[in-house]
């Protein structure tokens, strides 16, 4: 198997499925409505955006990608949050993947230069959204294609950029162990000197006392975009939870697969040592 084309078990009917509350059709339409707006309206303006100086452009970028998640219908939970950069090497902030709605959700708090596979260019709105925001594309079909995108990554690292990756790969639903983190992106990390800041993403169903990861924002295997979108606004009462955990410096560890080790099994853990007021939305 090619180590660059990792692979989830996880499938729409076995994983992607709504056990909760769900709205009508008439307030799920308008709910959609309102996501893709919005999401429309952040792609055409992005140009307008990168007038702005550093510091008032990521305001707005997370005021936006906040508002995005909250118009699908979705509550947003952030515990934590991430050290100020104070120039020098960038973040490499590393995440679990879930889910189309990582990407805004991530934005909301870690906004970054995303790493994502070459197809999304191609993506209609998200595509165009993507390129502007600085995405760094990767051709995943093509093993010969990873030292590019590591030295792509480490480029922008040395700059002083904030980058965004999925090191598992693929999606995976959440209900379970997720993938293996691939440490590629990691060796850009250790090459730029630069700090890993590991981040835990989750969906909950209802009711609020007792909730439990929820399948309906699951976006895995050949789920297609439009079906996951509807199963997002109707399933009601889901809540996108984001915990930023302590950030690791890469120099700490001995090479790129102990970083990568260290990195999972941190974001695998729900022992994250976070103080209580951390917690916001």
């Amino acid at each position: 198997m090619n180590p660059w084309l990792p692979t989830s078990p996880c499938t729409p009917p076995g994983c992607a499925r709504h056990e909760g509350p769900a709205r009508g059709p008439l307030p799920a339409a308008v709910l959609l409505f309102a996501g893709c707006a919005l999401t429309l309206t952040g792609a055409l303006t992005a140009p307008l955006a990168l007038l702005l100086g550093p510091a008032h452009r990521e305001r707005l970028i997370r005021a936006w990608a906040h508002g995005v998640v909250r118009a699908f219908g979705v509550q947003v939970r952030v515990v934590g949050r991430p050290d100020a950069h104070r120039g020098g090497p960038g973040v490499l902030v590393v995440a679990n993947h879930v889910s189309w709605l990582d990407i805004p959700l991530i934005a909301a708090v870690c906004p970054g230069r995303m790493l994502a596979k070459s197809d999304i260019r191609h993506w209609p709105v998200l595509g165009a959204l993507a390129t502007l925001g600085g995405t760094l594309f990767v051709e995943r079909e093509r093993l010969r294609a990873l030292p590019a995108a590591v030295h792509a990554i480490a480029s922008a690292l040395r700059g002083g950029a904030r980058v965004v990756v999925f090191p598992e790969g693929s999606t995976w639903c959440g209900r379970g162990p997720g993938g293996r983190f691939r440490p590629a992106a990691f060796q850009a990390a250790i090459d730029a000197g630069a700090t890993v800041q590991p981040v835990r993403v989750r969906y909950l169903g209802a009711p609020a006392g007792h909730r439990v990861p929820a399948g309906a924002a699951a976006f895995v295997g050949d789920d297609p975009l439009a079906v996951s979108l509807w199963r997002v606004v109707r399933a009601a009462g889901l809540t996108a939870e984001i915990v930023v955990l302590p950030p690791i410096p890469a120099g700490s560890v001995r090479d790129r697969r102990a970083l990568a080790r260290l990195a999972q099994s941190t974001v695998a853990s729900d022992s994250a040592n976070l103080p209580a007021e951390s917690v916001h939305h």
